[in-house]
């Protein structure tokens, strides 16, 4: 090859833009872009304009019944037996063994498989038929029952695990399989916060004052998973520094902390162009997240504002942080400043003994401020577009595991069937859906698997959950998995 044949390819080769070069230039456009956006919005012009954070373009899909939810999750398995679903025969039934017809091939826990006998136990306490439309709740719950007119009690929910860890991980993710993004997550990811200062999914923890100390709750369980990270859960916690490493540190000042996440920016920034990688972008809203939220969540968690009537409603634990009351508080004012998704967790519902003493206090943590949230949103006229969830992973057993009689006796996990109710936020008011069998062991009519709960949520904030994906090895993942799962139209008002 002569030398000038040689150059004249090489002088081709220079002008042609490689694929790798292209799509690299293409992502580092769009990085600055993004970048732009969110250095725009610090601007007190920007802050002006906009106080909101959109989501996914298309989103919602239809117009929506709820803009928010506030979950109330109870770790461990709540009893429906002595608590939702009562059942006149079981009285006449007490202490018979549970048929073998009725149980089937259930795939029992390693806590009663051993078991010869299986005693059926009535509830403990009893009940009473509430409101307009006579729902029995049971007589551990007497604040709930003042709410029977604004719920809808779902008695017929069913999931396929049997165990803690992969139970409140399939309810809160669609899977059983760590590593999926959380409800939360999702819907902070598909519409976006209400209010830039904080973030769209928050997350706070309480724990039972009964001797069980309950399961413990990994922070995976308000993941983003797949997502990208700046749709984690941000969890607060009790005292006076409610998220960690949130404040400036001594003789930091607030100009200072802003001019290092302008350095900050720019090098994230460069890092972008040089890898193109996403989490890069996570990085620098998760940074100014953080800056906003230095003033914001002070005067969140701040609750001197509060009347003293307010306090009366939600119990006197709603004055000491870190209680199941308090965070229901808290909850209520995370929804007025906007947080999209916001979810409570309360462990201590495992009450594999002791149920007799461990029910009761259980109950007592969560009873009255759950009433209370529904009727504060209400008296707020913020129920209407605010979807109220209280439910935990699993049910319990109707049969005793241990001795009949026996005061250390409790119940075992139940997948089978179990309750969760809801309000609000478009779902009907002061009615029962699904029934079970005479032993509230098997349903009978009207199934909610935990798939088609989430599904329901989705649809009364707009979303048609079969069209909300995100492509991750090489599936369109879901928050309803890959499995079938139906909006429950029966629960929608």
């Amino acid at each position: 090859m002569t030398d000038s044949l040689q150059n004249e390819i090489g002088l081709k080769q220079s002008q042609l833009t490689t694929r790798r070069a292209l799509l690299g230039g293409s992502v580092t456009g769009i990085g600055a872009m993004a970048l732009n956006q969110l250095l725009a919005n610090e601007s007190p012009a920007a802050a002006a304009e906009t106080d909101v954070s959109p989501g996914l373009p298309g989103l919602p899909h239809f117009a929506p019944k709820a803009k928010r939810v506030i979950y109330l999750f109870q770790s461990g398995g709540p009893s429906h037996i002595d608590l939702f679903d009562h059942k006149e025969s079981l009285d006449k039934l007490h202490g018979t063994d549970l048929p073998d017809s009725i149980r089937g091939d259930q795939r029992l826990t390693g806590m009663t498989s051993w078991q010869k006998s299986f005693p059926v136990v009535k509830p403990l306490w009893g009940g009473k038929r509430c409101g307009e439309h006579g729902t029995w709740i049971g007589n551990p719950l007497p604040h709930t029952q003042t709410i029977a007119d604004e719920i809808s009690i779902v008695r017929s929910m069913w999931t396929e695990a049997i165990n803690h860890d992969p139970a409140v991980t399939y309810i809160n993710t669609g899977s059983q399989q760590i590593g999926h993004a959380s409800m939360g997550s999702w819907l902070s990811y598909g519409l976006g916060s209400e209010n830039e200062d904080f973030p769209a999914y928050m997350v706070l923890l309480s724990q039972g004052t009964g001797k069980n100390p309950g399961q413990p709750l990994f922070s995976r369980l308000w993941g983003s998973g797949y997502l990208p990270s700046s749709h984690q859960g941000v969890m607060l916690r009790p005292g006076a520094n409610p998220v960690l490493y949130l404040q400036n540190p001594a003789g930091v000042s607030r100009d200072s902390r802003r001019n290092l996440l302008d350095t900050l920016g720019q090098l994230n920034q460069m890092h972008w162009d040089s890898s193109g990688d996403p989490e890069t972008l996570a990085r620098i809203e998760a940074y100014e997240m953080a800056y906003r939220m230095q003033t914001s969540v002070p005067d969140l968690t701040d609750v001197s504002d509060e009347p003293e009537s307010t306090f009366e409603l939600y119990g006197e634990d709603s004055r000491r942080p870190g209680t199941f009351a308090a965070n229901c508080l808290l909850a209520r004012r995370m929804a007025e400043h906007g947080v999209r998704f916001i979810q409570l967790f309360h462990r201590g519902w495992d009450q594999h003994v002791s149920l007799e003493h461990q029910l009761p206090r259980q109950c007592k943590d969560v009873d009255q401020a759950s009433a209370a949230l529904v009727k504060d949103l209400k008296r707020l006229g913020m129920l209407k577009d605010t979807l109220v969830v209280w439910g935990g992973e699993f049910g319990r057993t109707v049969y005793s595991q241990g001795e009949l009689g026996n005061p250390s006796s409790g119940r075992d996990h139940h997948g089978r069937c179990f309750t969760t109710w809801m309000a609000g936020g478009g779902v009907k008011a002061g009615f029962d859906y699904g029934t079970t069998d005479e032993f509230a062991y098997n349903i009978v009519e009207n199934p909610v698997h935990i798939r088609d709960l989430n599904a329901t949520i989705l649809h009364l904030l707009g979303i048609d959950h079969s069209r909300f994906t995100f492509k991750f090895r090489g599936l369109s993942q879901r928050l309803t998995g890959v499995e079938e799962a139906h909006v429950v139209d029966g629960l929608v008002s």
